[in-house]
């Protein structure tokens, strides 16, 4: 189980990325626990790459692997810590080559309109 203060550093790179405070509610049940402890606390907050590379390299991930809830909820986070639209869409693009088109379609789809969300915002 993950500890106290790992759920803390979790709960702060959580808030950075997605744009929202966790109420400690959520923090009640394992599941949440270990995965804003371990994910967020140990993963996310390890020193050998930014916040904003570790995003996205996650899109990246979330790109080859057609996850587009995912990727609709780690996009807005990479725009918030400094990725840039254009990086983006370069990424996109270039995973076209190696996870394929129709991902890459449905990526280049989700990230207009997250975009198009951001502006609005």
């Amino acid at each position: 189980m993950p500890t106290d203060e790992s759920i803390e550093k979790g709960a702060a790179t959580f808030e950075k990325l997605m744009g929202w405070k966790l109420d400690p509610k959520t923090l009640r049940d394992d599941f949440s626990r270990i995965t804003i402890g371990n994910l967020f606390g140990d993963v996310w907050s390890r020193p050998g790459l930014a916040l904003r590379d570790r995003s996205l390299v996650t899109v990246a991930a979330l790109v080859v692997l057609g996850r587009e809830q995912e990727l609709r909820l780690h996009l807005r986070g990479a725009l918030r810590v400094g990725v840039t639209q254009e990086e983006i869409r370069e990424v996109i693009l270039h995973l076209a080559h190696y996870g394929g088109w129709p991902v890459a379609a449905m990526a280049t789809r989700v990230a207009e309109e997250v975009f198009r969300e951001a502006a609005r915002e």
